[in-house]
């Protein structure tokens, strides 16, 4: 072989070699630069996921506090304390409140339904979901009879819901599963997520204020009805929530003023925690508090703001959703509470407050974190269960 030839391939050769070795090097930088982007997104996946254990309580919506907690991460103070706060719906400045205190939900009374058709009140609705970066939990009370905010209104319902005595009476469990059913489709038809219902309250006596309002039926009667509604409410669009903790009773109507309860804690357990336990293990995602002041348990604080009263449901009847006051605007509340409302509720336990004066709320509960009465870990960990509430619920996608 000639001397040029030689020369051609070891040229040849020599190239072959070079591209081989770089090709070679750029292999192990794009492996490196792998490893690298996947070890870095670990770390950020392990830091987003990073739970506090005590939150983590494997409940009702743990498969969704990983979203939950990121997501938290992203808000301010102020739009965390909003999310405390289910608002009754002012008259004015429906919207532009909704912007300025970052309000976490409306309720809905009959004033805001009257004389509106399906078609508006869904809009009306949807324009409070449109003004909020997190859609909001829009609620009411229908629980038939003689609280239905929603179908006292012949536009949306031909007629009144029964009452859970009244629709018992009539076809037992089959027609209050049925009439469950119509009455989620009902709210959900014009964006009402949540129903401030069943009544869990044991009452017996038809001169109770509860009575008309509730099944009227013994401790597991009532149990069977609230199982039932709330294993029926899982195959619709809106949450049911469990009132009004601890139990009524043949207490007085704490609207009007203090109602103060001298039955023992055992006797609570044998007969009134019974509902709510069943509906507990059933699913329930929300419990409302009452106002009843239960003396044997904490006699200086009505029970909506009583922390020994949250460690009941917490702890005894291992309630892992979300705790919500009544209205704080009763004359109960009125009449024995000092200092802010809101603050003692947040103190006690609630993750959620129904408030008229949603403004003075939102400020004091702002100042008390500012002055370390709150710690914003304590908000934080409410609103980690609202959103992941939010999230069980699908309004957060």
């Amino acid at each position: 072989m000639s001397k040029k030839y030689t020369g051609i391939i070891i040229i040849f050769l020599v190239v072959i070699i070079i591209i081989l070795g770089w090709l070679w090097i750029n292999k192990n930088e794009d492996t490196n630069r792998l490893e690298e982007n996947e070890s870095a997104n670990k770390v950020q996946v392990e830091q987003r996921i990073e739970i506090p254990q005590s939150w983590n309580d494997e409940g009702v919506f743990s498969a969704f506090y990983d979203k939950a907690y990121e997501k938290l991460q992203t808000l301010t103070l102020e739009e965390k304390v909003g999310q405390l706060l289910l608002a009754r719906v002012p008259v004015n400045n429906q919207i532009q409140d909704i912007y300025d205190y970052k309000l976490g939900g409306y309720i809905l009374f009959a004033v805001d339904t009257k004389n509106q058709t399906k078609e508006s009140l869904r809009e009306k609705i949807q324009s409070y979901q449109n003004a909020t970066n997190i859609p909001m939990i829009i609620a009411t009370d229908e629980e038939g009879g003689t609280v239905v905010r929603v179908s006292s209104n012949p536009e949306l319902r031909d007629s009144r819901f029964l009452s859970p005595s009244q629709l018992y009476k009539k076809g037992g469990l089959d027609l209050i599963r049925e009439t469950t059913l119509e009455m989620s489709e009902l709210l959900y038809s014009v964006g009402i997520n949540t129903n401030l219902a069943p009544v869990a309250d044991v009452s017996e006596n038809p001169n109770d204020f509860i009575y008309n309002r509730a099944l009227g039926k013994d401790a597991m009667t009532t149990a069977n009805y609230i199982r039932t509604v709330i294993a029926t409410s899982k195959k619709g669009n809106v949450s049911y929530v469990l009132k009004h903790f601890p139990g009524y009773g043949n207490n007085k109507d704490t609207h009007i003023g203090i109602s103060l309860d001298n039955r023992t804690l055992q006797e609570f357990e044998e007969k009134d925690f019974i509902p709510f336990k069943a509906g507990i293990e059933e699913g329930a995602e929300a419990i409302l508090v009452s106002h009843n002041i239960i003396t044997q348990v904490d006699k200086n604080n009505p029970a909506s703001l009583s922390s020994a009263i949250h460690e009941i449901i917490r702890n005894n009847l291992m309630f892992t959703g979300v705790i919500i006051t009544d209205d704080l605007a009763m004359e109960a509340i009125k009449e024995y509470t000092s200092g802010s409302p809101a603050v003692n509720a947040i103190l006690a336990g609630n993750d959620m407050i129904i408030i008229t004066d949603y403004k003075t709320a939102y400020n004091d509960i702002i100042n008390s974190i500012e002055k370390g009465k709150i710690l914003e870990s304590q908000v934080d960990q409410k609103v980690f269960k609202i959103l992941a509430w939010k999230y069980y619920k699908g309004l957060i996608k």
